[in-house]
């Protein structure tokens, strides 16, 4: 997949998860810090019911465009649910989780291409 197709799939995950009313969403281009993914995807919801629907959105919105992810991890707890799309990763936290693990300022080199409250 190019980049910009790569970069399309990321902003179209944190639309999905702004649909659901997701707080804090921010891409960051992690591709000059790592190998594993080009871009993540952050977000959190306020609930275990919210992260789940994020989860949910992001999912269904992708598969529309043929996208499936290759793993999600942490669905069954809805604390902080990883989607590992190759290129992209997308983080569905908890608030609460999202403080804790603070992968904002673990990634904070990275480029931040959108940021939205």
């Amino acid at each position: 997949m190019d980049d910009k197709k790569i970069r399309e799939m990321a902003i179209l995950a944190a639309e999905a998860a702004d649909d659901k009313k997701a707080t804090d969403i921010v891409i960051l281009d992690v591709r000059s810090l790592t190998t594993i993914a080009d871009y993540f995807v952050l977000c959190n919801g306020n609930s275990e019911l919210q992260v789940k629907a994020i989860v949910d959105s992001v999912e269904d919105k992708l598969a529309e465009k043929g996208l499936y992810p290759q793993n999600i991890a942490g669905k069954e707890g809805s604390r902080w649910v990883l989607m590992d799309y190759a290129d992209v990763i997308v983080h569905v936290f908890h608030k609460e989780d999202r403080e804790y693990y603070e992968l904002d300022r673990l990634w904070g080199d990275a480029e931040k291409i959108l940021v939205n409250s």
